[in-house]
């Protein structure tokens, strides 16, 4: 990932009505689930949901489609997953004999095996 990347994700989820959309759609998994859902959810206005659903759609942390007459949303996985990689990258890189969690991750990703334990989506 690069660093403009991780960057538009920060700053798309560095507030507060945008991560609690996106804490709800990873709820909901790849099936996702309809606007009108998270806009009673959140009890706010579909115009404003609109909003916030178009900064995480131009950070690439979620996607839509039509389905019949409702746009479904859905977390990108493989979006978070990068950036939850991006972070550890460089864990343990200036200490020998580091045994962190992060230091396996890091392992895994040089072996281009990804583990995400941690993380379900």
């Amino acid at each position: 990932m690069k660093i403009d990347n991780a960057l538009s994700a920060f700053l798309a989820l560095s507030q507060e009505t945008r991560l609690k959309v996106f804490k709800i759609l990873i709820e909901y998994g790849v099936t996702g689930t309809a606007a009108g859902t998270i806009s009673d959810r959140l009890g706010i206005p579909h115009n404003t949901l609109s909003f916030h659903l178009s900064h995480l759609t131009e950070a690439g942390l979620i996607s839509s489609r039509k389905q019949g007459r409702s746009m479904i949303y859905s977390a990108n996985c493989s979006a978070i997953e990068e950036l939850i990689d991006y972070l550890k990258e460089n864990c343990c890189i200036l200490e020998e004999g580091c045994d962190t969690d992060c230091k396996t991750q890091a392992k895994s990703k040089n072996k281009k095996e990804k583990n995400h334990e941690d993380f379900r989506c």
